[in-house]
C-alpha cells in the first residue's frame, strides 16, 4: 500500500467522572457519534477498546482517569474536516464545555501517516508534544495551518 493518510489526536479532561449524570449526554452519545465517524466518507480507523470507544484507554502521558483520548485516521484532511465540522458531530463539539475542561495548551494535532499505518499512542504523544513546542510544522499541525502530505517518510 502506498500513499498517505491523515492521523488525528484529540485529548480532553472531563470535568466530572465518566459515570456522573452531568455528562450522561456525552457518554450516551458515544456509540452514535463513533458510528457516524465510521460511516463517514474517508474514515479509515479509530482507537477503541472492547468497550467500543476509547474512554478506558490508558495513555502514556497521563494516569489521570479524567483524561480522555481520541485518535483516528482518515483518507484525506477534507474527509476529517467534513466529519468534525459539517456532520452531527458538530452538535457534540458545540457542547464540549459542558463536559470537558477548557484546555490550557494545545490538545489536538494532525499528522500524515503512510497508508496502512496504525499510529500508536506514543507516536501521537510525540506529535502533540512537537506541536506544543514548535507550533504547526509539516510534522504536526492542525486545520488552521494544514500541511500537504510529504513527498517522503520522516
Amino acid at each position: 500500500m502506498t500513499g498517505w493518510q491523515l492521523a488525528q489526536l484529540n485529548v480532553a479532561r472531563l470535568i466530572h467522572p465518566i459515570d456522573d449524570p452531568r455528562i450522561r449526554d456525552f457518554v450516551d452519545g458515544l456509540d452514535a457519534i463513533n458510528r457516524l465517524a465510521e460511516e463517514s466518507e474517508g474514515f479509515v480507523w479509530r482507537l477503541k477498546t472492547d468497550s467500543g470507544n476509547a474512554t478506558d484507554v490508558t495513555h502514556p502521558w497521563s494516569a489521570d482517569p479524567f483524561m480522555l483520548v481520541n485518535m483516528s485516521v482518515w483518507r484525506v484532511a477534507e474527509d476529517l474536516r467534513q466529519y468534525v465540522y459539517k456532520s452531527g458531530h458538530m452538535e457534540y463539539l458545540r457542547r464540549r464545555m459542558e463536559w470537558f475542561e477548557r484546555p490550557a495548551e494545545a490538545h489536538y494535532v494532525l499528522w500524515w501517516v503512510e497508508a496502512g499505518h496504525v499510529p500508536t499512542l506514543e507516536e501521537a504523544q510525540e506529535r502533540l508534544e512537537h506541536y506544543r513546542a514548535h507550533g504547526a510544522t509539516a510534522r504536526a499541525f492542525w486545520f488552521g495551518r494544514l500541511f500537504e502530505a510529504p513527498a517522503f517518510i520522516f
